[in-house]
């Protein structure tokens, strides 16, 4: 497993872990990320030519150049990661089907919790669409920011409206 640190510039810091080719966890920025931050030792944030510069185990450059792209997203450029591979090994099959319905969402786009739940062919779940958002440990990648409230914005948990409402600016989507 391969976990490392990013800064996103305007953003914060935050974490991308790897297995091979799989991504199995990212954690998005955080302007108020304290160092050191538990299971991250205490080394300062990483510079982007710290990441960028750095091979992973046994020579794949996989996660720094996947930290590159996750950068350019946050920069407002369209990244599009349907290409990655993730692991959803740990989810029940609604859930991976919501994930993958997530996927398919295009940028720029948002539906409800309701259409969301739908979608992955379970109408009336959108109490379980929204629990799977709140414990979404691949953000981007399985999009939930482009998931909202049937009465507007809706929550993005401890990282708040504010946060979702930015991430949806970058898709060039104003609710």
């Amino acid at each position: 497993m391969t976990c490392v640190r990013y800064e996103a510039d305007g953003w914060g810091v935050a974490e991308l872990c790897t297995d091979g080719r799989l991504v199995v966890w990212h954690e998005l920025p955080r302007p108020d990320v304290p160092y050191p931050h538990p299971g991250w030792g205490s080394d300062p944030p990483p510079s982007p030519a710290s990441v960028e510069n750095k091979s992973a185990r046994g020579g794949d450059n996989f996660a720094p150049s996947l930290v590159a792209r996750l950068r350019r997203y946050f920069a407002g450029e369209a990244e599009d990661f349907s290409d990655v591979e993730l692991d959803l090994g740990d989810l029940t099959p609604f859930g991976r089907e919501l994930a993958s319905t997530l996927r398919a969402i295009p940028r720029g786009e948002v539906v409800t919790y309701g259409e969301l739940a739908a979608l992955a062919g379970r109408p009336g779940a959108a109490r379980a669409a929204g629990t799977f958002c709140a414990q979404n440990r691949l953000a981007v990648f399985v999009p939930c920011h482009r998931v909202v409230a049937a009465d507007g914005l809706g929550g993005y948990g401890s990282l708040g409206g504010s946060y979702k409402r930015r991430l949806l600016a970058l898709e060039n989507v104003t609710l």
